[in-house]
């Protein structure tokens, strides 16, 4: 086998998970046209380096410091698996003047279902009714609360990224009135979204539901913090499938336990989320972990994307997914 020119650092089980057969056949095809071979390893130690031209990394892969870039002469391109590049991409890799893309665009369907399914658990009381049969009640209407439909329901869409705006179509279908809060863009740019754009206060004290869907900038850290939590109606509820960046965990945690709001959680400031997290034992929260993107469409529409820009980037031709330093501070 020739060297390898592109080489991915993703373990068996993700690399099956991410590529269908086509696409992997599609990696061998690419690598030959870059004048190696492809290869799949667990750590990048594992790869002959000197000839590969593009790296395919996934989650747990160490960062591009000098260290790695000195064995990696020929590198020019790194894509990958997932959407945050946070954890591999340094400085000295965009000094070095290396390409990165990434599949980011593949998990906005998937999040924004997510988003959904927990809109609509949280305004039909799902998790207190669940909680209530658990505990081997049947029906309390103080403890469960209104339910509601989510035709007509005001809901707080905070983020016109890509997932939020996959959700605001969701819930736009299903005759929500979106309230949309994104200092980014304008009213116009808005009503073509189908949302109203208000202010974050306003929007907190009008929504049934709030959907966070921003961005991780230091000007968003907490951007849903004690004060703004105490702006929610009674009997409202928060959806987070983004980041707990944006959410102060501690404060919606004492803002839950006294019973007067709701949440759906799929991020979480510690992650696996303790054991005894108190999180844990509230009934009017709906808890996944941190699985949203995590469809088997999703992942191979990951994959997809991943080939496609290789393939671009062996062509010559532009690539779609590419992040530069500057967007770097806005991933978490």
């Amino acid at each position: 086998m020739s060297a390898p020119s592109v080489i991915a650092v993703v373990s068996e089980a993700l690399c099956e998970e991410f590529f269908a057969e086509a696409d992997v056949e599609r990696l061998h095809t690419i690598a030959a046209r870059l004048g190696g071979s492809f290869q799949r390893v667990d750590r990048l130690t594992d790869a002959e380096l000197g000839s590969a031209r593009v790296v395919i990394t996934s989650w747990g892969v160490g960062p591009f410091d000098a260290a790695a870039l000195a064995m990696l002469p020929a590198l020019q391109l790194v894509a990958h698996t997932g959407a945050s590049i946070k954890a591999f991409a340094t400085e000295a890799l965009f000094d070095r003047g290396v390409t990165v893309t990434q599949a980011g665009a593949a998990m906005a369907r998937p999040v924004a279902e997510v988003s959904l399914a927990f809109t609509l658990a949280l305004l039909h009381r799902i998790p207190e009714m669940h909680s209530m049969l658990r505990a081997g009640g049947w029906y309390d209407a103080d403890a469960v609360g209104a339910q509601h439909e989510i035709f007509g329901a005001p809901i707080a869409v905070v983020g016109a990224s890509r997932t939020g705006r996959a959700y605001l179509t969701m819930i736009r279908a299903l005759g929500a009135e979106p309230l949309l809060v994104d200092p980014t863009i304008d009213a116009d740019a808005a009503a073509a979204l189908g949302a109203d754009l208000v202010p974050l206060d306003e929007a907190l004290r009008r929504a049934r539901i709030v959907a966070v869907h921003a961005p991780t900038l230091p000007e968003t850290h907490h951007l849903i913090g004690r004060r703004e939590l105490a702006l929610l109606r009674d009997g409202a509820g928060l959806v987070n499938t983004a980041r707990s960046w944006l959410v102060d965990e501690a404060a919606l945690v004492d803002e839950l336990r006294t019973g007067r709001i709701s949440a759906a959680i799929d991020v979480f400031d510690e992650e696996p989320l303790a054991a005894d997290s108190t999180l844990r034992s509230l009934a009017g929260v709906l808890l996944t972990p941190h699985r949203a993107a995590g469809t088997t469409e999703g992942r191979r529409r990951g994959g997809r994307i991943v080939a496609d820009e290789i393939e671009a980037f062996a062509h010559g031709r532009p690539l779609e997914h590419t992040i530069d330093r500057a967007q770097l501070s806005s991933m978490a």
